[in-house]
């Protein structure tokens, strides 16, 4: 057996790629790596294998439990849906897909588009330039997912702060890192309690409702997944929004290209989500049941894939120039959220923050572009996600709309 690459393979630098990864989907495909943590792990970097993987029965992800796991982190997985297998994860997805129905996130739109024009407003009022992650990015999807789970307003900075150290590769300790994620499930009981004295409409009482009346939950599967849920929701939102910027802002001709016509929008955060890669390392990783062939080695029973989405998605053997930005791309048929079983639930809510998010920033904003050179951004460290850890822009005063897109609140979305 090949001895393991370090991985990640170099340090992270801004949204760049490392070029390594297209000479392994040419050479070695399926490779063995080692994490920071964790047992030596084989991983998938092809379209191909990667979707084989997280389709085929013969790859779980349930095991990560009873193994020590590859990952980033000191702290082991503790389980949740994500370490679910079928047919227990497929009883708890059924149950929380009611809320992510596409009628249902059709409906939250105007809502969406309100929390949106209410921020933009804001830094409109406070003038050009601003720190787009402290005064959008980071308030617009917790805001959303937030209400769509019940959290009131006010408690909802800590929950931020909550998120960001489950988030962390190396900025908290473990000690810290358990302590957030304590707090969290301890807010998430407590507000759990709260809704079963005083039902409304969000999540958390539909998730009651299906615990109480027909026993489908547990306890704490309900405290899983609305932490899940708000970690994931908000959190990979709020950073893409700010790459979103800043891609488009690097590259002025496709730039300009979507500004002649922001009815194109819908297409380029697709293309966008293909080409950003978001995470700074693959995804959790499933267990092989049984041995199997993958990408040219075999990969024995009780072994760990990780598959790299962010490779998948650069594939040139499924994407025409797959390394290059191409907005106007077509039947873009990327992985960014996932595929199979453990296909992101909360992808159409997703879809629509970021095309409401983009296009309400796009159109209210004229001449939007950078405050600081492009080289002085700074960037996120230890964290899973990578992104900007602040953004100045800057924008015309003169055409700045007032309250409302152009496009309206349901403009655009898919």
């Amino acid at each position: 057996m090949p001895e393991p690459r370090e991985y990640p393979f170099s340090a992270q630098e801004r949204l760049d790629f490392d070029p390594l990864f297209a000479a392994l989907r040419e050479q070695e495909p399926v490779c063995r790596v080692r994490f920071p943590y964790g047992e030596p792990t084989w991983m998938a970097t092809r379209y191909e294998d990667v979707k084989l993987v997280l389709t085929d029965s013969r790859f779980g992800c349930a095991a990560v439990l009873d193994h020590d796991e590859p990952r980033m982190q000191p702290v082991k997985n503790k389980g949740g849906i994500l370490t679910m297998d079928p047919p227990e994860h497929t009883r708890l997805r059924k149950l929380v897909a009611k809320a992510f129905t596409q009628r249902r996130v059709e409906r939250l739109s105007p809502r969406v588009q309100e929390i949106a024009d209410g921020l933009v407003d804001r830094m409109i009022e406070r003038g050009s330039p601003v720190d787009v992650v402290d005064e959008f990015a980071r308030l617009f999807p917790i805001t959303v997912v937030c209400e769509l789970l019940g959290v009131p307003h006010e408690e909802q900075a800590d929950l931020r702060a909550w998120s960001d150290a489950f988030m962390s590769t190396a900025g908290c300790t473990p000690e810290h890192t358990e302590d957030c994620m304590h707090r969290m499930s301890e807010y998430m009981a407590e507000l759990i309690e709260r809704r079963r004295a005083e039902p409304e409409d969000d999540l958390i009482s539909v998730l009651i409702q299906a615990r109480d009346e027909h026993d489908k939950l547990t306890e704490a599967e309900m405290v899983r997944l609305a932490v899940t849920l708000l970690v994931a929701g908000q959190e990979t939102t709020a950073t893409q929004i700010v790459n979103f910027l800043y891609v488009l802002l690097t590259h002025p001709a496709e730039f300009e290209w979507l500004l002649a016509d922001l009815g194109r929008v819908p297409r380029a955060v697709e293309e966008l989500m293909r080409y950003i890669p978001l995470g700074t390392v693959g995804g959790f990783p499933r267990y092989a049941r049984e041995d199997v062939e993958l990408g040219g080695v075999t990969v024995r029973a009780g072994e760990p894939v990780v598959v790299d989405t962010r490779s998948a998605n650069r594939d040139e053997s499924v994407f025409d120039d797959g390394e290059r930005l191409d907005l106007s791309r077509s039947d873009n048929a990327h992985l960014a959220f996932g595929h199979g079983a453990h296909f992101c639930i909360g992808a159409q809510l997703a879809r629509l923050m970021l095309q409401v998010g983009l296009r309400t920033l796009l159109d209210r904003l004229p001449g939007l572009r950078f405050a600081v050179d492009a080289d002085d951004v700074a960037w996120k460290e230890g964290m899973i996600l990578r992104g900007p850890a602040g953004l100045e822009i800057a924008w015309d005063s003169a055409g700045v709309l007032q309250g409302a897109t152009r496009a309206g609140a349901g403009g655009g979305v898919r």
